[in-house]
């Protein structure tokens, strides 16, 4: 019996909770939401996003555009966006996504889906957070959402940001390319809208590495870090050809077919592939977290 003579619920007493206690009410998503957005680590790496594409403008500004250095620049794909970064708004925000994809996402989304769960470990919170008490799944439910949130949002401002300078200073000209003919400005939007999406979908494996480390440790430094540095081993081995097709089950393999959206007409055929690979593995380190977490036994 309760002090007001009421008898706790069936549904109180199913949960094993008080009465009234709900695991729905517990570490509401928007309270993570503003607790993630007072950490000094959010505030640099989202406030970085708007600074590389003005950083990169800069250095345009400085070096003459670029147009003089077209033999150092590579061939391929890639060395035609560095020709044709400065030739408008879609290609400047397409070049930033470019030399951002490779290294500097992959980092910021590590850092943003490895650090939660570890770091409350390391200030040894996770236990009291626990003892609230939240479930587990909903703690590491809400840590994930939130964190995905946070990395999307990262990409979104990188790609915001740079349309935005990119057009202010060379103008909003037809996405272009010289492996196909120039995109008009209304599609071209839509295409890169694309490149944004599968980026995305690609860097949702560095979010379920990162998560399923960060539940394995209880240091923030070691779950980002050895994220980014499988990543690196994943894109170094598939550099090498002696692999062969062993090559197409690495996670990196499909990295860069978001080129595919720049011919005329798209070649999805890769994107396709590289979508399902990318479901498949964060599915599984995203997984194998919540199977490891609801059964460990938390000290810190």
């Amino acid at each position: 019996m309760s002090a007001l003579g009421e008898k706790p619920s069936a549904r109180s007493r199913a949960a094993g909770g008080a009465v009234g206690w709900r695991a729905s009410a517990t570490l509401p998503v928007w309270a993570e939401v503003k607790r993630q957005a007072t950490r000094r680590r959010t505030q640099l790496a989202l406030g970085f996003m708007v600074l590389l594409p003005i950083i990169i403008l800069v250095a345009f500004a400085f070096g003459g555009g670029g147009d003089d250095n077209n033999d150092q620049n590579g061939g391929g794909a890639f060395g035609s966006l560095v020709d044709l970064a400065t030739s408008g708004g879609l290609n400047f925000a397409l070049f930033c996504l470019a030399v951002s994809a490779g290294f500097l996402l992959v980092v910021v989304v590590a850092l943003f889906c490895g650090d939660p769960v570890a770091s409350e470990a390391s200030w040894g919170s996770l236990r009291y957070l626990l003892a609230i008490p939240v479930p587990r799944v909903r703690l590491l439910a809400v840590k994930l959402v939130v964190a995905l949130a946070y990395s999307l949002l990262a990409l979104l401002i990188l790609t915001a940001t740079g349309l935005l300078v990119g057009a202010l200073r060379y103008g909003w000209h037809p996405l272009g390319s010289t492996v196909a003919a120039a995109i008009p400005p209304g599609e071209g939007v839509l295409r890169l809208l694309g490149v944004v999406a599968y980026l995305a979908v690609i860097l949702t494996v560095v979010a379920g590495l990162a998560f399923l480390l960060s539940t394995l440790t209880d240091a923030a430094l070691g779950a980002v870090g050895g994220a980014v540095l499988l990543w690196i081993l994943s894109s170094i081995l598939d550099q090498i050809t002696a692999l062969g097709s062993l090559r197409v089950g690495l996670p990196t393999h499909y990295s860069d077919a978001w080129l595919g959206l720049l011919s005329t007409p798209a070649q999805v055929d890769d994107l396709v592939k590289g979508t399902i690979a990318a479901v498949v593995y964060a599915t599984l380190f995203w997984s194998l977290a919540f199977w490891r977490f609801t059964r460990k036994d938390i000290t810190s």
